[in-house]
């Protein structure tokens, strides 16, 4: 059986030296297109059943085939009938390649509808590098911010600490938590989610509540639509932390829909020169009411707004590592015996196929 992998214009490679002895272990052959991973290190010197080789070979010749960008409609008709396909469709944004898969006969399988669960955490991209950009907003924001993070003692003065604020307890947001703490901050962290009230504690942050937030357990780690009471309530609050901060660092997202805006301009009018927003969520709209995809701009009033929803690309070699620990592990549930097989009863395999559609 081949497992192959295609390059794509992002830049993390899904394989490395420790994934690809894995695969081998499971008794499989690899192909990889043309110059992956080169750019990264990759050494296949003396790797038997690993083999070098141009894109429409990897596509017709695998069994299993992984690319992190959507196939266009001329490669997905040149795959073999019985092979399958991974990638990212990401089939509740609006702007997703779903429709390319109109009569396609090959099962299609999305790593971003991987659930997160338990089982699934070891194939958890999206918490992979939540965790990441969470680390970077943070090292992002102390180098943009023209103030020291820590309290700082000096004969001529003490410092106050920065104050950062972080709008989500997810795993950016703890990330970016324990992050800002270890540089010395005053850290403040806002979830609708009271439940993670422990866990951002535990941390060193100081918890903002709300009153009546709708909490929704099933939501898979994403945000949920809140009342009209509870978002006036919301904006009050957050308003009020907003003007205080040095810092603040969105990471809220509704799958499938606009992010949620959390930070409005009169918030950013209210806040100190010289602040910093970090809002990572910043491709499906962003949280605050300013930011710009992958833009960085100065408000009137000298704030600045970083929208960047992929820091984890500024530390592309661990992303890289992770990002093939996680596709080893997804990949090594359709293998049985070094051939392919598909569980039906896989709740993992499951959930993440998105064609053919599921019959509930």
């Amino acid at each position: 059986m081949v497992v192959g992998f295609l390059q794509s214009k992002d830049p993390r490679c899904p394989v490395s030296d420790t994934s690809i002895k894995k695969f081998l272990k499971l008794g499989v052959q690899m192909t990889l297109e043309n110059e992956l991973g080169k750019e990264l290190g990759l050494h296949l010197d003396g790797a038997d059943h690993v083999s070098y080789q141009d894109r429409t070979n990897v596509i017709t010749k695998s069994d299993i085939l992984y690319s992190t960008e959507p196939l266009a409609p001329d490669e997905l008709a040149a795959m073999s009938e019985q092979s399958i396909l991974i990638s990212f469709y990401a089939p509740f944004n609006p702007t997703n390649q779903m429709d390319t898969l109109a009569g396609v006969k090959n099962e299609v399988y999305s790593m971003d509808m991987i659930p997160r669960t338990t089982l699934a955490q070891s194939m958890d991209v999206l918490s992979s590098m939540a965790s990441i950009a969470g680390y970077k907003a943070v090292l992002l924001a102390a180098e943009q911010l023209p103030r020291y993070f820590p309290m700082m003692m000096t004969a001529a003065g003490t410092v106050k600490p920065a104050t950062v604020l972080i709008l989500g307890a997810g795993v950016a947001g703890l990330q970016a938590i324990a992050t800002a703490k270890r540089l010395g901050a005053k850290v403040e962290v806002f979830d609708v989610r009271k439940a993670v009230k422990t866990e951002v504690e535990s941390l060193g942050g100081k918890f903002v509540e709300v009153e009546g937030s709708k909490d929704d357990k099933d939501a898979g780690g994403y945000a949920v639509e809140q009342t009209e009471e509870y978002k006036q309530k919301q904006q009050e609050k957050i308003h009020e932390r907003v003007s205080n901060a040095d810092v603040v660092i969105t990471t809220a997202q509704l799958r499938g829909r606009t992010a949620p805006i959390l930070v409005t301009t009169a918030m950013v009018n209210d806040m100190k020169h010289g602040s910093v927003i970090i809002d990572l969520a910043a491709s499906t709209g962003g949280n605050c009411e300013l930011t710009q995809n992958n833009t960085t701009i100065v408000h009137d009033n000298g704030v600045k707004i970083i929208g960047d929803s992929f820091l984890a690309n500024r530390a592309l070699i661990d992303a890289s590592a992770l990002l093939s620990n996680n596709i080893f592990n997804y990949v090594n549930t359709f293998i049985k015996e070094g051939a392919l097989h598909i569980d039906g009863e896989n709740e993992i395999t499951i959930k993440s196929r998105v064609h053919p559609p599921q019959n509930n």
